[in-house]
């Protein structure tokens, strides 16, 4: 199962490498899921394997456990004390690296808060110094803007309560499998600005649960948020579909339905003929 590609955005002898590895791993493989059909078209694309392939279901291979993700009373209390009326909450979760698109995030929310001083962003997540760090303005941002919060990783209902307590998930990461975030934001009724990557296209339709953008574009990604803050109407628009279609393609049951089927195939293939 491939939940996700690392040689894709990198270069020379390392994506070679990495590319081998794969190669292998699909080599001594009897059969290939990939968590989506952008991971598929990689591994096809660039020649790591022509065996046959198959995305299960919508693409994931976890699924999203609805009861869980929900606006539950104890999580609406917690998100009460993070909850302001009166600003327009943005919310990152994941690792707070060069990767993630935390660069371009905090540039494009700088400028953001600029003009509209009633923003914040919460970035929920840790630090990679040592593997893959952010740079040394973004730092300084972060550092020297009351506006934005990094409050560390965050688990179980809490990490819910900053999903509850935002208006919009931000999310302009490079590269991706299949994004949990993306799919956990969406069940918590949040509309997601996205970048045109792996598994992100594929939870988020444009105009209706979210936006999608280039990435590594921080003009791009200062528009959408711009958008999101002064057109209330697109914004709701998208809010109000969020959860139902994440529902629709991604519920755990479903998801875990579809790979245990695919395995009965498998160990069963007169049955299925």
């Amino acid at each position: 199962t491939f939940t996700g590609l690392v040689w894709p955005t990198e270069k020379g002898f390392k994506r070679r490498l990495l590319m081998l590895t794969d190669k292998i791993t699909c080599a001594c493989s009897t059969h290939l899921i990939p968590e989506g059909e952008g991971v598929k078209s990689d591994l096809l694309n660039n020649g790591i394997t022509k065996k046959p392939i198959k995305v299960l279901g919508y693409g994931n291979v976890k699924g999203v456990d609805m009861v869980r993700f929900s606006k539950r009373p104890e999580v609406m209390a917690a998100a009460a004390e993070l909850r302001d009326e009166k600003r327009f909450t943005f919310v990152f979760v994941g690792r707070i690296v060069k990767d993630k698109g935390i660069n371009e995030l905090c540039e494009a929310f700088e400028q953001l808060n600029n003009k509209y001083p009633r923003t914040r962003l919460f970035l929920v997540g840790k630090y990679e110094n040592n593997i893959d760090p952010i740079s040394k303005k973004s730092q300084e941002i972060i550092e020297n803007a009351p506006a934005i919060q990094a409050v560390g990783p965050k688990y179980n209902d809490e990490l819910l309560s900053y999903y509850a307590a935002a208006d919009c998930f931000v999310f302009p990461s490079y590269r991706e499998g299949f994004p949990n975030p993306v799919m956990e934001a969406g069940a918590m009724d949040l509309p997601s600005i996205v970048t045109d990557i792996n598994g992100a296209r594929e939870i988020i339709i444009e105009g209706e649960n979210g936006t999608i953008i280039p990435p590594k574009d921080k003009n791009a990604l200062y528009s959408s948020m711009e958008r999101m803050v002064v057109d209330s109407l697109w914004r709701e628009t998208m809010a109000s579909n969020a959860r139902r279609m994440i529902m629709d393609r991604f519920e755990k049951s479903f998801v875990q339905k579809c790979l245990l089927n695919y395995y009965y195939e498998i160990l069963n293939p007169q049955k299925y003929d």
